[in-house]
């Protein structure tokens, strides 16, 4: 007799993606077509025309590159200065189990996973069982190096998966079914696609919940007021209105990269005489923003370098191009690295698609645009870098840069303002700050480091909560620790291997 799929009218909450945003919502229906909205308010297909001031861009935008990254993003026009910025994580691909099966004649058996693993594995998805060995056609032997597979055929009362094995043991060949093998506790499952019957057209549906954080707009302005008398006057150099204009856009530009780089959020009531009770908000930095913090400390060398590389185009959200803004002592750093011996990393001067002279750097894994940045010298970052996802930027703007001029009331001078209100904003989590400045790092960002040794970071260099990027395999974490992984250590849990979910 055929065995009956079972399915639960159960509606999941959200579940969190491979870089932990709460936004994976499988089995459940997606109904509103603002789903598009997922993407702070982009259209559908994510497709927003670039709009720029070409005049403000190109005035002095080689020392303030935030700006220009800032105007170049994607523009998203909103009428509140306060935003729900929203991102949508990557699907799980992978779930573990947190009990044990032992081997038995059931032909089906629970999937023992963790709460939030759960909704991620629905009816009629195939399974693949990590290093647990499947069984010939005839179910009477292993199969070593050929894994196990599970179909998925309901659910419980506690939304639990309900298995059975594809190739698994069977008590006589001519059985349909497979009888229950052994699982160890921790084993890592792949979820591979659905496997339907002949005549069957429907599955459960799948669908994503935006994950909100919220941006705050600062609206920032300049002033600049030239007295009737000065303008009027017979200079002995020819200091113009324009020489101030220039000298006072300068000074605002550089202000707003410092703000754009190390900025904190926040808002507060302020009284004014004429109008009243009014908010202040404060957009918050790229620097505070971005949720992977790479410490670093000492000379880079050929393979630390390739380790961000492949840090940057391989985790779970992947950019189309990198750009680097960092300090004249990391860029220094970076142009002595050793690259004799490795003449598949291509090092060129080229000017980017934002009209800047870049050093590019390719790599196997993709290239780095790098952009020195005086304000990081400025701000006290000189060693140190942030990497950014050039299509991952969105510039919300509230008011557009414009200017007016007037009269000062009961005074022979003009006033000229520039307004502008907006915010930066980061999308994914691709991008990296570099800190190289011995400092902590952000607290809400996840610390990572390069780990050179076969041994096991201890003492001063074994930090709770840090993840570990190995250079080179590392038996004393643990028996499977290979170069190229990362290793998450905490005092809670101590050494597992880490997977790529960020705070954000």
């Amino acid at each position: 007799m055929a065995e009956q799929i079972k399915t639960v009218e159960k509606q999941p909450v959200a579940a969190p993606g491979s870089a932990g945003l709460k936004t994976q919502m499988p089995g459940q229906t997606t109904t509103v077509d603002g789903i598009s909205a997922a993407s702070g308010g982009i259209g559908a297909g994510n497709l927003v025309e670039t709009h720029i001031d070409d005049d403000i861009f190109e005035f002095e935008s080689d020392d303030t590159p935030l700006c220009g990254l800032m105007l170049r993003a994607k523009r998203v026009n909103v009428t509140s200065p306060i935003v729900e910025h929203y991102q949508i994580d990557e699907e799980v691909s992978t779930v573990t189990t947190i009990d044990k099966i032992d081997k038995g004649t059931g032909t089906n058996f629970i999937l023992p996973l963790a709460e939030k693993e759960k909704a991620h594995v629905q009816v009629y998805s195939t399974l693949h069982v990590r290093n647990v060995n499947g069984y010939t056609s005839d179910g009477s032997r292993e199969t070593p190096g050929l894994d196990l597979q599970l179909y998925v055929t309901g659910k419980d009362t506690n939304n639990s998966p309900i298995v059975r094995c594809v190739n698994g043991p069977r008590q006589s060949p001519s059985d349909d079914y497979c009888q229950t093998p052994g699982i160890p506790k921790g084993t890592t499952i792949d979820i591979l696609v659905n496997a339907l019957h002949e005549t069957q057209k429907v599955v459960p549906p799948d669908s994503v919940k935006p994950s909100p954080t919220y941006v705050y707009l600062q609206k920032r302005g300049m002033t600049q007021i030239v007295s009737d008398y000065f303008d009027s006057q017979r200079k002995r150099i020819p200091f113009s209105k324009a020489l101030i204009a220039e000298r006072a856009l300068r000074k605002f530009k550089r202000a707003t990269n410092r703000s754009l780089l190390i900025g904190r959020k926040g808002k507060m009531s302020v009284e004014d005489e004429k109008t009243g009770a009014q908010t202040v908000y404060f957009t918050e930095g790229i620097r505070w923003a971005i949720k992977r913090e790479l410490m670093h400390s000492g000379r880079w060398t050929y393979e630390e370098f390739i380790a961000l590389a492949k840090m940057f185009y391989t985790g779970e959200d992947v950019p189309q191009a990198a750009i680097c803004v960092c300090g004249k002592n990391f860029l220094e750093n970076i142009q002595c690295i050793d690259f004799s011996k490795h003449p598949e990393v291509k090092i060129t001067v080229e000017t980017n698609k934002l009209g800047w002279k870049v050093t590019n750097f390719h790599t196997v894994f993709g290239d780095f645009e790098f952009k020195h940045d005086p304000t990081f010298e400025k701000v006290g970052y000189s060693n140190s870098a942030a990497i950014l996802g050039y299509d991952r930027l969105v510039h919300y703007v509230r008011s557009s840069e414009h200017s007016d001029s007037e009269d000062v009331e009961e005074r022979e001078a003009k006033r000229e303002t520039l307004i502008a209100w907006d915010a930066l904003a980061l999308k994914g989590s691709c991008h990296i700050f570099v800190n190289c400045e011995g400092a902590g790092k952000a607290d809400n960002a996840t610390g990572y480091r390069i780990w050179k040794s076969d041994k096991a970071p201890t003492g001063n260099d074994l930090v709770d909560g840090q993840v570990y990027y190995l250079l080179v395999d590392c038996p004393e974490i643990s028996k499977g620790a290979r170069q190229g992984e990362t290793w998450l250590y905490t005092t809670a849990k101590g050494w597992e291997e880490y997977k790529g979910e960020i705070g954000l």
